[in-house]
């Protein structure tokens, strides 16, 4: 067990207490601890039983639910809730928009305990008919079923690194005389992995499928296996595998093109020639190699995706790409002041502890209710707050921020005498999110010619594998943050990824700077910087068009310079 298994666990417990009707003072109680948890400091795992009963909330029969959880990962209350709950049920509750009580309304009137059901019974109709929802909520199912469908085995890149990196290590101790290389979505550091591949190369693949077959890491299928290769499900993870095999000769021409695109194997490299023709041509060591051949610059892996680079490497236009150490400064970050885990000292610390130059704390805006948004008076006391670290911790410098939501009508929160007290803000959407690309896009246009934007955020409000983006006009949109110099935000969460690393190019070309930020709402959130740099580099993002690569002094320049210019005009 772990603190956020022990947090999902009693947010299911609350869930099943409201599907099955339970007391509504204790439905209360224990939303009321969960809270004080999500907001505490420390480590559920590490806190004694006298100090998590003094959390606020925690009484009891929670502290109780708690102490069994870490010792057995249930407790009784769980128990009993989980025994009278068919099991297509707990899935249809991690549907999108189906919250326990309208889980229950199709339990008990329609019969549904299943996603199956649930699916045939938005497809009859039948669902709309029912009290409380609709054509509409019947769609919004449908969409939601369908998208969860199709991403079923898919991992994040982020959440399926440590299995494969780790899978890799034994695959080399265990064929020491052979060549493995991780290929294919991973190796191109692709946001959604659906395949783990391995190439193997070997001078007796025979001996290699042996070694392999008699590893427990691996299901592996027969029927789809061949003789030169291995395919199945990495057993730890609901993940599909193909475990590629040839001759030690062959190695670097079948890495190459295992770790391409289609798209990039597809690109010319003159009239009658494509990547892909001059790889069977067969005759260099290794990559570099390769492009030394054919009078190309070396194209990083994670760029062969068939986005123009071939071309760009024909001309030797190809840029020196962003690397994490580039990064002098992590902006849009949260504490507690609204929905963080730390204090804004702690994350301040913390930030600097890293070697970092300055912090960009914007804690959420007050419409964001739902996340601890704040009030005036609570900005006034950050910003007091600020001021004093920043005596403290100098030269480090905290930059008064705020997450501004964009409201229905493209509007900011707070007035602007509020929004000129800060450094910088970051504007993004969190509510109304069913929009069309008209609508959306409006609604942003309005944020972007805002000229206390200064950052666009996490603009299609994606949640890779849980929920589409609302769809935009990407150009209009980076051609309008070009016209008022708003720069887009690469949220680096490994959720989000958002912007999408196609539209970086066009970004830059556009001359919009990028901002590569955690959304961190915890000190751990930082290293997520790393993932936004991954998907930066894929675009073909640099140092130069990078925001947070500013050092400390440019950074200050920048947002003052901006403020005079657009907001005193």
């Amino acid at each position: 067990m772990d603190h956020k298994t022990i947090l999902k666990k009693i947010k299911l417990t609350i869930q099943l207490m409201e599907l099955h009707d339970e007391n509504t003072f204790k439905i209360r109680s224990y939303q009321s601890a969960l809270n004080s948890l999500e907001r505490g400091d420390a480590d559920i795992m590490e806190l004694s039983e006298d100090e998590l009963s003094k959390v606020p909330g925690v009484g009891k029969s929670i502290l109780e639910a708690i102490k069994s959880l870490k010792e057995s990962e249930s407790f009784p209350q769980l128990d009993q809730l989980l025994e009278k709950t068919p099991q297509g049920i707990l899935e249809i509750l991690q549907i999108k928009g189906l919250g326990p009580k309208k889980v229950k309304t199709l339990w008990e009137e329609l019969g549904i305990t299943s996603t199956h059901e649930l699916m045939e019974a938005c497809q009859s109709g039948k669902v709309a008919k029912i009290k409380g929802f609709g054509e509409k909520t019947q769609d919004t199912i449908i969409q939601n079923l369908e998208f969860k469908a199709s991403n079923a085995g898919k991992w994040l890149y982020a959440d399926i690194e440590e299995v494969l990196e780790s899978l890799t290590d034994k695959l080399e101790n265990e064929l020491k005389e052979s060549k493995v290389s991780l290929v294919g979505e991973y190796a191109r550091k692709m946001e959604i992995i659906s395949q783990a591949e391995w190439l193997i190369g070997a001078g007796n693949i025979s001996s290699v499928k042996k070694k392999i077959e008699d590893l427990e890491d691996f299901e592996i299928d027969a029927t789809q296996s061949g003789p030169f290769s291995i395919r199945g499900k990495v057993k730890s993870v609901d993940l599909k595998f193909t475990i590629h095999l040839c001759s030690l000769n062959d190695f670097p021409v079948k890495q190459y093109a295992l770790c391409a695109s289609p798209l990039h194997l597809q690109s010319k490299i003159s009239e009658n020639l494509s990547i892909g023709d001059a790889l069977r041509a067969n005759g260099f060591k290794n990559d570099s190699e390769f492009f030394s051949q054919h009078k190309l610059q070396y194209i990083p892996v994670e760029m062969r995706e068939g986005y123009g680079e071939v071309q760009l490497a024909l001309e030797e236009k190809l840029p020196d790409l962003l690397e994490e150490k580039d990064l002098k400064g992590i902006l849009h970050n949260h504490s507690t002041y609204s929905d963080g885990k730390h204090s804004l000292r702690q994350m301040a610390e913390y930030c600097k502890e890293l070697g970092y130059e300055y912090l960009g704390i914007s804690d959420h805006s007050r419409t964001a209710s739902y996340a601890g948004g704040l009030e005036i008076e609570k900005v006034q006391k950050q910003q007091e707050e600020i001021d004093q670290l920043n005596k403290e911790l100098a030269p480090f410098k905290i930059f008064k921020g705020i997450e501004s939501d964009i409201l229905g009508d493209g509007s900011l929160d707070y007035p602007d005498e509020v929004l000129g007290s800060f450094d910088f803000i970051v504007s993004s959407i969190h509510s109304i999110l069913n929009m069309d690309i008209k609508r959306a896009t409006s609604r942003l246009l309005a944020a972007i010619e805002n000229p206390y934007t200064t950052i666009l955020g996490h603009p299609t409000g994606r949640l890779l594998l849980r929920r589409e983006g609302y769809p935009i006009d990407h150009k209009t949109i980076i051609d309008a943050c070009a016209k008022h110099q708003v720069a887009i935000e690469i949220n680096a969460n490994p959720w989000r990824l958002d912007l999408d690393w196609r539209w970086v190019r066009y970004a830059m070309d556009q001359g919009v700077m990028l901002s590569i930020n955690p959304d961190a709402h915890e000190m751990d959130g930082y290293g997520d910087m790393k993932y936004g740099v991954l998907v930066g580099r894929k675009g073909g993002l640099t140092k130069e068009m990078t925001l947070n690569a500013l050092r400390l002094q440019e950074i200050e320049n920048y947002f003052s310079k901006r403020k005079k210019e657009l907001i005193q005009k």
